[in-house]
């Protein structure tokens, strides 16, 4: 269907500017006068020679579709039907990528399908657990409710996501700044204060002798250090994606000192999270878990997500085979077994996440304050020592003219 830009003016005289999705023009003028907006200019909106290219289209970002989730919430609870909330949604959103899911998704209601339907077409935006919440919503006539519990669980997903990111930064850029900068010093710097050596003569001190020679070996072999780890990064990568490499490194990663308990923890955090927004929005149980596993981002929790499934589906407690897995601490499966047996589970659920968000913020803000002077002390040492080794001929140049 063509999409018209349009300006005219309101009842109060007032400069009024849009976009109207109709079949033609005359549509568009009947349907300003009906908003009682009088047409000045109507014409048809030119097509984006990119449109078709991905790659040059803005993406969707987490913050669009959290507005979405409230504006479309605060609508429905105003009783506007869905498709006219659709519509409105659709012409205020200023992201191009974003405006057309939204027209397409609009147009496929019209067509018949449910809400949910329309919103599957589109998994990378909306993956499972979003389309999930919202056939339980549609179902149960609490769509309003549902919405803002998903922007409820996005912001918080997000804030603890950007947490983590945050205390991982630190360490990896300090990491990079002292490798370049000792990459540095060995290949230009080092090989000046050789030369100035080699016109004093004599014998070296271990310690510079050392240096130099490590030196000499990064500039000539700077070219094959750069390969080797460009390549290794490649393996890993490729190792990564295949099952058996995810499901190694993934718990690798869990049994990391200092990063494997924030990675548990966070874990720990977003799984009974996604559960306890998904259980208290009336999506059954099993189907809860099939969600939360593919979503869980780490393979050792993915794996015991699905044991625990199948432990249901046979008549089990959740928190029976969630503790026998031992990636769960012993604390989330006794009050996951209280939850179950008040049948509040939900409620538990998300009273065990806050509890873990705090601790991803605790470990986080530890675990920077202990990377900082470790960091320091380690550049400094590394640093320090190629400074002092450089020195040692001219300290032992000058007691041998002072003598």
């Amino acid at each position: 269907m063509p999409v018209y830009v349009w300006t005219g003016k309101d009842k109060n005289n007032k400069k009024k500017k849009g976009e109207l999705e109709l079949p033609t023009e005359e549509a568009v003028r009947a349907e300003l006068l009906r908003r009682r907006i009088t047409p000045a200019k109507i014409k048809l909106k030119p097509k984006d020679l990119f449109e078709n290219i991905s790659f040059l289209q803005p993406k969707v970002l987490n913050a669009d579709i959290i507005l979405f989730c409230r504006q479309f919430s605060t609508m429905i609870d105003a009783g506007l039907p869905i498709i006219q909330c659709l519509d409105i949604l659709h012409v205020q959103q200023e992201n191009k990528t974003f405006k057309k899911i939204l027209r397409e998704i609009k147009q496929n209601v019209e067509s018949g399908s449910t809400f949910a339907e329309a919103l599957r077409k589109y998994p990378k935006q909306f993956d499972d657990l979003f389309v999930n919440m919202v056939a339980a919503g549609e179902a149960g006539g609490i769509l309003d409710e549902i919405l803002r519990r998903l922007s409820t669980y996005m912001e918080k997903a997000a804030k603890l996501k950007a947490r983590i990111k945050g205390g991982m930064i630190y360490p990896a850029v300090t990491i990079i700044i002292a490798i370049i900068v000792i990459t540095i010093i060995m290949v230009f710097v080092i090989p000046v204060f050789e030369e100035m050596f080699e016109g004093m003569g004599g014998t070296l001190p271990a310690p510079t002798q050392i240096v130099i020679n490590m030196s000499r070996f990064t500039k000539s072999n700077i070219h094959y250090m750069l390969g080797a780890l460009i390549l290794g990064i490649f393996a890993i990568r490729r190792f990564y994606r295949t099952e058996k490499g995810r499901e190694f490194m993934d718990d690798f990663f869990l049994k990391l000192p200092l990063f494997g308990s924030l990675i548990r923890k966070a874990s720990v955090a977003k799984f009974t999270r996604t559960m306890g927004t998904m259980l208290s929005s009336g999506v059954a149980i099993l189907d809860a878990l099939e969600i939360v596993a593919k979503t869980a981002g780490n393979k050792t929790i993915e794996k015991a997500v699905y044991e625990t499934r199948s432990a249901i589906a046979e008549g089990k407690t959740m928190s029976e085979p969630l503790a026998e897995s031992g990636v769960f601490p012993a604390m989330v499966c006794q009050m996951i077994s209280v939850g179950e047996s008040t049948g509040a589970l939900d409620t538990m659920l998300i009273k065990i996440a806050d509890f873990y968000d705090e601790e991803v913020d605790q470990a986080v803000e530890n675990l920077t304050t202990m990377m900082e002077p470790a960091m320091l002390v380690i550049l400094g040492v590394i640093i320090g020592g190629l400074v002092v080794s450089m020195y040692l001929p001219i300290f032992k140049m000058a007691s041998v003219v002072a003598d």
